[in-house]
């Protein structure tokens, strides 16, 4: 796996051992960039079910302002923070690991506001809809944050309360939902 683009552009990043994980592929995360290039700059992003990192990495590496980083695989946490220091992107983020609803407690104890939110559980987990209902509740989501939910391309996720469904694209077997917190 590579970063895409950015200032880490080409620059390879590791990730976790195991089959545990499903990391973006490259042409995934290159087509879903392509979406959202121009609201990542000077954003504060979570990658709640971070695995290698690479949603959040790729997001620093285009400018976002600072990234948090979640998983509770010991594997992939270990992963992340290898990759941020590869990169020299440690300054630049705060990792948790502990369950994907503990880490979104933490990060509104913390007084996190996200700008973007990437969303990438196991597929067939059945934890997209929970997810985020949680960020919604914390108050952890900041005036017109993109959600950005990976998923299986036949099982997209219903369009929670108080969100808008902004793009929906499929890749393959991957699939990629924008959502967008309704303001009112």
């Amino acid at each position: 796996m590579r970063i895409i683009a950015g200032t880490k552009r080409g620059q390879t990043i590791q990730a976790p051992k195991g089959r545990d994980t499903r990391p973006t592929l490259d042409r995934v995360r290159e087509s879903l960039f392509g979406i959202i290039q121009f609201e990542v700059a000077g954003q504060t992003v979570l990658d709640l079910f971070a695995g290698s990192g690479s949603l959040g990495l790729e997001a620093l590496s285009r400018g976002a302002a600072h990234a948090v980083f979640n998983d509770s695989a010991r594997e992939s946490i270990a992963a992340v923070r290898a990759n941020l220091a590869k990169l020299s992107l440690v300054q630049q983020a705060t990792v948790y690991s502990m369950g994907h609803l503990a880490a979104i407690q933490a990060v509104a104890r913390a007084g996190f506001r996200f700008d973007l939110v990437f969303l990438d559980p196991p597929y067939r987990a059945g934890l997209l809809e929970e997810t985020l209902a949680a960020l919604r509740t914390a108050g952890v989501l900041a005036p017109n944050c993109r959600v950005i939910a990976e998923h299986a391309a036949n099982q997209p996720p219903e369009t929670p309360p108080g969100f808008s469904l902004r793009d929906r694209r499929k890749y393959g077997i991957a699939g990629i939902s924008i959502f967008e917190e309704e303001q009112g």
